[in-house]
């Protein structure tokens, strides 16, 4: 059996003001950020950091979860992390970026998975 392999790390950052923190992400990461919307925030992926800003209520949502996981199979990652012990927290969903899940880890840690 093939153990699923997690291909990249995005660390979350909530920002006050997007706008002020982007160029710094920019230059750190040698990267140009790429923002979009969702749920009700504004967010930027800038190389491995993804930046979010928002209204309290609608950016709790997204604050809660610790990092993104970038795997290539979303249904084998899901299926091995719950038969290790994770609790799906979101199911797997569309989104504008592909696919994702949210799944609470055995040790307490909230992650939400990404793939196609």
């Amino acid at each position: 059996m093939t153990a699923m392999a997690i291909d990249s790390v995005v660390v979350r950052q909530r920002v006050e003001d997007l706008d002020a923190a982007v160029p710094f992400y920019e230059k750190l990461t040698g990267t140009t950020a790429a923002r979009f919307a969702f749920a009700g925030v504004t967010l930027a992926s800038v190389g491995p950091f993804l930046l979010f800003a928002g209204p309290d209520e609608a950016v709790q949502r997204v604050a809660g979860v610790a990092a993104t996981l970038s795997v290539s199979d979303l249904n084998a990652a899901v299926e091995e992390a719950e038969a290790g012990g994770a609790v799906i927290v979101m199911p797997i969903q569309p989104t504008p970026n592909g696919h994702r899940a949210v799944l609470r880890h055995p040790h307490g840690g909230v992650y939400e998975y990404v793939g196609p």
